[in-house]
């Protein structure tokens, strides 16, 4: 039995729209292939013996049912943005399941967005049904999440900070147009990367397709993959054609194994 890997299943890899959006007609959004349809980002990250999500989007319920999953140890945040906390309230499932809390890690910026969109959560009088959270405030050190060790990797969307994570040799950053060259140095030496790439034309928050291959190309990961994309960047196949060998778009459901 293989008692040593990472494993990486990709939720979702759309921006915060979705794909396909609502009311658009575009020949992304009415493709009929499954790879142009994009839930909200997010991913499982599991070892043998750890599982936890980075993120849970408005389609969180959804995306674990399609996998599934009957088993989460914590969830783990990037930042504050609807798009990645507005499913936190299903984890009451979890709760029930498991019959223990829901282990809860982010920064302190996201942890006090937690707490003004979940109130009813902290209030000092709660009542029954509602989910059962530990919240765990990280910062930039290292921390264990059961089995696995997770680095913390400051990236900035316009102005905001917004944590990637290095998992052994795999990295995952979302939400992000810079990255200081101090912590490219923590990303440099993954064997995998996954980085968000929005469209092809400049966007005031995100990496550009171009700007994320430069990048990629930059810090010299062999394999790479984009996520949080919009459906104006183009259709999954299409994009896939002109990238550079060892960088491809991620497509839900993409599931990725490191040993």
């Amino acid at each position: 039995m293989d008692s040593s890997y990472l494993q990486i299943t990709f939720l979702g890899t759309g921006t915060s729209s979705g794909v396909p959006m609502i009311g658009c007609d575009c020949d992304v959004c009415t493709s009929s292939d499954p790879n142009d349809n994009r839930l909200r980002s997010s991913i499982l990250v599991e070892s043998p013996t750890t599982s936890f999500v980075i993120d849970t989007t408005p389609d969180f319920r959804y995306q674990m049912l399609r996998i599934h999953n009957k088993k989460l140890d914590a969830v783990l945040f990037t930042h504050p943005h609807k798009d990645h906390i507005a499913g936190l309230d299903d984890v009451r499932a979890y709760n029930y399941l498991q019959q223990k809390p829901m282990e809860v890690f982010a920064n302190t910026l996201t942890i006090e967005s937690l707490k003004r969109e979940y109130h009813y959560v902290f209030a000092d009088k709660t009542y029954p049904g509602i989910p059962q959270i530990n919240l765990n405030t990280i910062s930039q050190t290292p921390f264990f999440i059961g089995d696995i060790y997770v680095i913390p990797i400051l990236v900035w969307h316009l102005n905001m900070p917004v944590f990637g994570f290095r998992m052994n040799d795999f990295t995952y950053i979302t939400d992000a147009n810079r990255i200081d060259e101090i912590e490219k140095e923590k990303i440099k030496g993954s064997k995998i990367l996954v980085l968000n790439a929005l469209r092809k034309e400049n966007h005031i928050s995100h990496f550009t397709l171009e700007q994320a291959v430069e990048l990629a190309t930059e810090l010299e990961v062999p394999e790479v993959y984009f996520t949080h994309i919009s459906h104006q960047l183009g259709k999954h196949e299409e994009i896939n054609k002109v990238l550079p060998q060892h960088i491809r778009l991620a497509h839900d459901g993409l599931t990725l194994k490191l040993h």
